[in-house]
């Protein structure tokens, strides 16, 4: 969901003068257009998706074998330097309750859509698509940020990144990849907020979209993985 949307070339829906869907048949006929859309993203998704991260993990540094806290805080602890950077690092972690645990546990408990001027979209999780398909709507030429909070538990998590995937009438319209950073676990929830984006406007940006969302490490595990569906159109709904 970011500027890369303005590329799209065509919008394949009709709709009325103000913008919104009309009639029973054809809120039947988008929901029957809606699921195909999603089942044939899905498809053609899953290997541009595989391509992508085998890239990912071409660029990574390898890390090596994962390592407990406790033994990371053993680890080259006459280093003074770098025994502070772990310390600084890991913060108020209770190392009775994690610091024997190898993997670490990201839980993501938010995710919202923010625009000045107007309520947040909070989006529910786990995931229940309504009666239509459709998650949400954004009215076109809105500036918007994804804000989101995460839990981490039990060791490090290195390198997570989320990543957001656009399809519009099958068609792959933006990938988005932010890189989060590297946490430690803490009680408190983390939260981040991702730079303002600005939605695309015009006769072929607005329609429907499917997208994925991904939350994943420097390994490779998926913490959160969503299929959803949006509405670009001239109003707010």
């Amino acid at each position: 969901m970011s500027t890369a949307m303005g590329a799209i070339c065509r919008a394949d829906e009709k709709s009325d003068k103000n913008g919104t869907l009309g009639g029973p048949h054809h809120e039947k006929d988008e929901k029957e257009r809606l699921n195909a859309q999603m089942s044939e993203a899905t498809i053609e998704g899953s290997e541009e998706e595989e391509e992508d991260e085998e890239e990912d993990k071409l660029g990574q540094p390898n890390v090596g074998p994962r390592v407990s806290i406790k033994d990371q805080l053993e680890k080259d602890k006459d280093d003074e330097s770098l025994r502070r950077w772990k310390e600084q690092l890991l913060g108020s972690v209770d190392l009775n309750s994690v610091g024997e645990s190898l993997e670490s546990e990201v839980k993501i408990l938010s995710l919202s859509i923010v625009s000045p001027g107007r309520a947040d979209i909070v989006l529910p999780l786990p995931v229940e698509l309504n009666s239509k398909g459709v998650w949400f709507t954004l009215k076109e030429g809105s500036p918007y940020k994804l804000r989101f909070s995460f839990s981490v538990s039990n060791n490090i998590v290195s390198g997570l990144r989320y990543t957001n995937t656009v399809w519009k009438s099958g068609l792959k319209v933006d990938k988005t990849k932010e890189m989060l950073g590297t946490f430690s676990p803490q009680p408190e929830a983390y939260k981040y907020e991702t730079p303002e984006e600005t939605t695309p406007s015009g006769l072929f940006a607005r329609g429907t979209y499917a997208a994925r969302t991904k939350f994943i490490d420097d390994d490779g595990k998926c913490y959160l993985e969503i299929n959803y569906s949006f509405d670009i159109r001239r109003e707010w709904a």
